[in-house]
């Protein structure tokens, strides 16, 4: 977590929207790191990996190809190896992005931030919203995974990353 955002994000909260995503995903086990930062750092990450300029709210970065279990350990030691391959990857957030994004729809940060949360694991997990058809059960397994939280419609509205 970057100092900076370390006293205004329970980090509870982000891993409880992890682990009950994994949950209902059928996930049984899994490490996943959340890091919070700022815009800046978000925008240099979304620039050099996905080529967009600017910030936004979350991007995921899977430690593993969907379906390729084996990818990150061909070339590790064996202990390496099956430590890295219950490793799903990596979630980085924008908090001040988040906190924007929080005002214009009306939730509070902490909502706004489990969303991000459940967006990101599903990506992890191979979910996107790239197609009408992937983006309406990308959706679905939000709000349903939301809904545990008390969290619904958040998913509604659409992403700009």
């Amino acid at each position: 977590m970057d100092e900076a955002y370390a006293s205004l994000v329970e980090e509870a909260n982000l891993a409880m929207a992890v682990r009950e995503t994994l949950r209902r995903q059928g996930v049984a086990s899994g490490q996943v790191t959340v890091v919070v930062t700022g815009d800046e750092q978000i925008a240099a990450l979304n620039q050099e990996y996905r080529g967009i300029a600017g910030p936004t709210d979350v991007l995921s970065f899977p430690a593993q190809e969907p379906g390729d279990a084996s990818s990150p350990a061909l070339a590790l030691p064996p202990e390496l190896a099956a430590e890295m391959a219950g490793y799903l990857g990596d979630i980085v957030i924008a908090y001040p992005y988040a906190a924007r994004q929080a005002g214009r729809y009306g939730a509070s940060i902490a909502a706004e931030l489990r969303l991000l949360a459940v967006h990101g694991t599903l990506h992890l997990l191979g979910f996107d919203h790239d197609t009408a058809t992937a983006e309406r059960a990308m959706w679905a397994a939000q709000e349903e995974i939301l809904a545990a939280f008390g969290d619904r419609g958040l998913s509604e509205r659409r992403y700009e990353e």
